[in-house]
């Protein structure tokens, strides 16, 4: 027996009057932030929300939470995802819901992410009788260190399949009233690389006795970036950052060593150990200049998220009911980042859609970067978010 179609108008309704409720959900995540796996508090918040919603919430990697929304009609598995966690940063706002941790802060819109998915739910479990399927409602740990794996390696796809998966991140550099939706590769891949740069150590004065690895990493540092301006097709986006160097202990030692960490972002998926990889030439030129000024070096490649990928029927059902939730198609655009996002372990698998919904508007300081101390949203798109989970979600399992 099929579902009876769920009514839009009733359904934008409801959302309007649970605006107070995504904007109390939001400032509560905002002003209580937890790094990644420290999640403790958040995760009994929405345990103890989805419970009162009549659902049976469980644990996955430890802090992570999911719940299962059945309707009893057969039909698919579609996930719907938001992140949990914040960044080490201090807080650099004058909200009157600032965080309450110092140095710790919401600074990548997580906690938009989270209110967001509780008030969809909230919706969609008033229309379970509306829709065909199950949906699969997670509130993942530690994005910002690859959290999905985690919850892949202990089953949270299975039981029941998953069979599609969506995603939204609030965007700052997008304008409030628009959301970037697009097909193929939208998030770049990221390696995490730490490299020590092995010399001997000796006197400012006698460096002739000593072998220099402060010269060898200042090489290094120049010679990699020959990789995305020389070696990459330049319709290939590739970024080679450091943003950590530790060297010596006194301005007239030469240190025995150098420290530098940093990341390799990409949007072409090539074979980890293919000499194309942005990552094997910038090995190669490491141990190469390094040779040049006779030091040695080790290093260390944390592969941490590959590219996301957008399918494209899905992309296309979700411009649709983007179009629909705006009022517009015009407020559907194109959107592609060399950022990162582990949602691409869940696209990975099963298709997948991941939308940028814009919260950037300067009359109200809300267009600053991700992870800057300053980083705020335009409460006013939460709403548009929930929306988009919901019908979004109707859309795919009812197939209209």
């Amino acid at each position: 027996m099929n579902p009876a179609p769920a009514n839009q108008a009733e359904i934008d309704r409801q959302i309007k009057e649970l605006e107070t409720e995504v904007i109390r959900l939001y400032r509560h995540f905002h002003q209580h932030p937890e790094l990644g796996f420290k999640e403790f508090k958040t995760a009994e918040f929405i345990e103890t929300y989805l419970a009162d919603l009549g659902l049976d919430p469980f644990r996955s990697a430890g802090t992570g939470v999911a719940a299962l929304l059945d309707s009893g009609n057969p039909g698919p598995t579609l996930m719907l995802r938001a992140d949990m966690d914040a960044l080490p940063v201090n807080e650099n706002t004058s909200l009157s819901f600032a965080s309450t941790t110092p140095g710790v802060m919401h600074a990548c819109g997580h906690d938009a992410h989270m209110a967001m998915l509780l008030t969809a739910a909230k919706v969609l479990v008033t229309h379970c009788t509306e829709f065909k399927g199950k949906i699969k409602l997670v509130f993942q740990p530690n994005e910002e260190a690859a959290g999905a794996i985690y919850m892949i390696e202990e089953g949270i796809m299975e039981n029941p399949k998953v069979d599609a998966a969506m995603g939204i991140h609030i965007w700052s550099q997008i304008p409030s009233g628009q959301v970037g939706i697009s097909a193929g590769t939208v998030m770049g891949g990221l390696d995490v690389f730490k490299l020590r740069i092995k010399g001997k150590g000796g006197h400012t004065g006698y460096p002739h006795k000593a072998v220099d690895p402060v010269i060898a990493a200042a090489g290094v540092i120049q010679a990699v970036q020959a990789v995305q301006t020389r070696e990459m097709d330049a319709r290939e986006p590739t970024i080679i950052m450091f943003g950590k160097l530790t060297a010596g202990e006194k301005a007239n030692i030469i240190p025995e060593h150098v420290d530098l960490e940093g990341t390799i972002r990409f949007l072409t998926a090539l074979p980890e150990h293919s000499p194309d990889n942005p990552t094997q030439k910038f090995i190669r030129i490491c141990r190469h200049i390094c040779d040049a000024h006779l030091c040695t070096c080790a290093i260390d490649i944390d592969h941490e998220n590959i590219p996301l990928v957008n399918d494209e029927q899905l992309v296309q059902m979700a411009r649709r009911t983007a179009a629909d939730v705006f009022g517009s198609p015009d407020a559907v655009a194109d959107s592609r980042y060399i950022a990162s996002e582990d949602f691409s372990e869940f696209s990975s698998r099963v298709p997948g859609v991941f939308m940028f919904l814009g919260c950037a508007n300067p009359a109200k300081g809300t267009d600053v970067s991700h992870h800057h101390p300053a980083f705020a949203i335009d409460e006013a798109v939460l709403t548009k978010g929930v929306a988009l989970h919901v019908h979004g979600a109707l859309r795919f399992l009812n197939k209209t």
